[in-house]
This record gives structure tokens, C-alpha cells and sequence, in this order.
């Protein structure tokens, strides 16, 4: 297969090592509350993130997953609705959570170091009294 370019190649390379599918729901659980989640795992879906979105239906976000546990860093540039981010170990456990204005250049950053990083709307985490502490089930195990 003939390449347009050297970071066509990288992309596609990137993103097929990924056993997660692009574009792939997932179903996670906050204690008693469902979440439905499209999983960012490759770099190029990580970094479109929810930017052009105009609106996320009820207990609905997007999990970010990275290769390996790391300080990990968001940002809203292009990204019209405010969301909050929740930063997760690799058990799953909320170490950290981010509220983030619209079109902000303010990076947000891990405390710790994270796997996953579960955005969802602004004011989801506080009125459904998910906090740091609580354990998200349902993540996928296994990303490289």
C-alpha cells in the first residue's frame, strides 16, 4: 500500500495498534449511574476530542485511554460545550476532576498518574455526587 505522506503512515501505524475500535460505546458505571461512552484510544481521536460537538445527551461523554499511566493534560480549544474531566487510575479511580470552559486554552492536568480520562457535561460528576474516590467500572483493560 502506497503512503501520502510520512504522517499518514504514522497515524494509521499509531491507531492500528489499538485493540480498541475507533468509534467504539462503551458502557461504564459511576456507583448506580450509567455512562455511555465513545472511547478516544488514538492519538488523532484523543486529540479531536469532543471539539465541534453542540450538545451531549444525558449520561453521555467520551473516555480518553492512553497507552500507559502517565500525567495527562486537557484543553478546550475548538471545543464549544463546558465539560468536566475526570482523571482515572488505572483501577479506575477518580483522582482528579477538571471543570473546563468552552474554547479555554488552560490545560488541566493529572495529579497523579492516570490511564483514562472520562470527560462528561460541566455539572454531571457534582449532581451525581461522583467525586474523587469513586471507581468507575467498565473500562477497557488492555490498550497499548
Amino acid at each position: 500500500m502506497a503512503w501520502q505522506s510520512p504522517a499518514v503512515f504514522l497515524l494509521w501505524l499509531l491507531g492500528s495498534a489499538l485493540p480498541v475500535a475507533a468509534d467504539e460505546i462503551i458502557t461504564l458505571r459511576a456507583g448506580s449511574h450509567k455512562i455511555v461512552a465513545e472511547i478516544a484510544a488514538a492519538p488523532v481521536e484523543r486529540a479531536r476530542g469532543l471539539m465541534g460537538r453542540e450538545q451531549l445527551t444525558e449520561n453521555h461523554g467520551m473516555l480518553f485511554v492512553f497507552p500507559s499511566a502517565g500525567i495527562y493534560a486537557m484543553w478546550m480549544k475548538d471545543t464549544r460545550l463546558p465539560l468536566a474531566a475526570a482523571f482515572l487510575d488505572e483501577n479506575g479511580m477518580i483522582v482528579d476532576i477538571a471543570e473546563m470552559q468552552p474554547y479555554s486554552l488552560t490545560e488541566h492536568r493529572s495529579r497523579k498518574p492516570v490511564k483514562y480520562v472520562l470527560e462528561m457535561d460541566c455539572s454531571w460528576f457534582r449532581q451525581h455526587g461522583v467525586r474523587v474516590g469513586t471507581r468507575i467500572r467498565g473500562l477497557p483493560q488492555s490498550v497499548n
